[in-house]
């Protein structure tokens, strides 16, 4: 397998040069999986107690700090493990799935790879992931210490696809040197959407720097708005809003613009189209941005303001524990078990978590996890614990299960049709039917 761009700079091609994901997945699954089928009974090579030698490919995104510790605790399993070593390979978030993709289709994907709600669905239902219900069962992989939530994360039709590696929470992350400086109040846990715009345009009025990023596009704030007004984004495989919930969204957000709330079109564009190193609460175009608990350490890298953290605006009832990321196997991987054993270790081990920390969400393992925040010194990663411990009290019920197939191209429809909206090429009528339109061909809904 060739070496993946190291590198925390996003790939910069348009998405007019690159290949369709989905032509890539299609392509890599008309493949009859031979190596899966080969090694359908497991294997022996490389697993725990085996002295055979073994090299791993995995593959993972995020920043320079994510590839550091990574790199750290894999080395850890090599010292326990002689036998196994590692291809190591990262890049940033943009690009990651058109490059695994293309991997797939080539018959040459990782052994195991870094996944999201945004993907798993798909890569599931088409055979690319291995399921790892067996291991559950005879003890191989462990997720008894694991809170309900994240043990039934990762699974798709039945079947466990992925071991998620940390527990998240939507974030909405606020400039407090800029608030301070001006002598205004700083948002808070509970308050109404209205009251957050009312309280964002305070601050562009006082500052000259917008109060908050539009999040019109961002579906992770659609979300939790759906669920505090009785809906929600998806039940099982059908989208669970209509047209006119779409509408009050985009409404509430045209008038936040028309308040001065939120910065102009081509700096929300720029906020959506960045990564989290890039967020316009970090590069000083916006007084908050709409993230996840986790990134907070990252986003804190990137300024020298100091940050703070709260719920979504609304119930915070709406928000739910959810699994951040997830480590899955490729089916066809010829080192199945030891590749399991790997993700086992990643997600359980004591010395592991604590290399780790909270860099992809709070640790899985609830042992760990009081470890880690035991022993913590980062003040960065310390407010995030205290602040999703806090917000873990007023959780609601979690998601039932994670996002259908077709969830990756909701998320890029709404930030394209939002962005019309924005522009005011579409109203917000207009804008609201064309993406119930669009979230149904995603998903393949009739």
């Amino acid at each position: 397998m060739e070496p993946f761009t190291r590198s925390a700079t996003p790939d910069q091609r348009t998405p007019a040069s690159r290949p369709s994901r989905r032509r890539l997945l299609a392509a890599a699954l008309v493949l009859p999986l031979a190596l899966g089928a080969a090694a359908c009974g497991g294997d022996d090579s490389g697993g725990s107690g085996s002295d055979d030698k073994v090299e791993l490919s995995i593959f993972w995104w995020g920043a320079d700090k994510r590839a550091e510790l990574t790199e750290q605790a894999l080395d850890l399993y090599t010292q326990k493990h002689p036998n196994v070593t590692f291809k190591k390979t990262w890049q940033a978030n943009q690009g990651y799935y058109d490059k695994l993709a293309t991997l797939t289709a080539g018959g040459n994907a990782p052994d195991i790879f870094q996944i999201d709600d945004n993907a798993i669905s798909e890569y599931a239902t088409r055979g690319v992931t291995l399921d790892l219900t067996p291991y559950t069962s005879d003890g191989k992989l462990d997720v008894s210490k694991f809170p309900k939530s994240l043990k039934e994360y990762g699974q798709v039709d039945g079947k466990l696809v992925g071991v998620a590696m940390g527990e998240n929470t939507q974030g909405l992350v606020y400039d407090k040197t800029l608030v301070d400086k001006f002598k205004l109040p700083a948002p808070t846990t509970g308050m109404s959407w209205d009251d957050f715009i009312k309280w964002a345009a305070s601050v562009s009025k006082a500052s000259k720097v917008p109060g908050t990023q539009d999040p019109s596009g961002i579906y992770q704030a659609l979300w939790v708005y759906l669920r505090q007004n009785g809906k929600d984004l998806y039940k099982g495989n059908q989208i669970a809003f209509d047209e006119a919930d779409i509408t009050k969204w985009f409404q509430m957000w045209k008038d936040a613009r028309a308040a001065g709330a939120t910065p102009t079109p081509d700096v929300i564009h720029e906020g959506n189209d960045s990564s989290v190193s890039k967020q316009l609460v970090v590069t000083g175009k916006a007084g908050t941005s709409w993230v996840w608990t986790n990134q907070m350490p990252e986003l804190k890298k990137n300024t020298k303001n100091d940050l703070g953290l709260v719920a979504y605006p609304g119930d915070p009832s709406a928000q739910w524990a959810r699994a951040s990321l997830y480590f899955s196997v490729f089916r066809g991987s010829p080192h199945k078990d030891a590749a399991v054993d790997v993700v086992n270790f990643l997600a359980n081990d004591p010395e592991a978590g604590k290399i780790l920390g909270t860099d992809r969400g709070l640790p899985p393992n609830l042992d760990v996890r009081k470890q880690i925040e035991s022993t913590v010194t980062d003040p960065n990663m310390k407010q995030t614990i205290e602040v999703q411990n806090e917000l873990g009290a007023k959780f609601g019920p979690t998601t039932p299960s994670v996002p259908p197939k077709g969830h990756s191209k909701v998320k890029t429809e709404l930030i394209r049709i939002a962005e019309e909206v924005t522009y005011g090429r579409q109203t917000p009528e207009a804008g609201a039917a064309a993406f119930v339109t669009a979230a149904k061909a995603a998903i393949g809904q009739s």
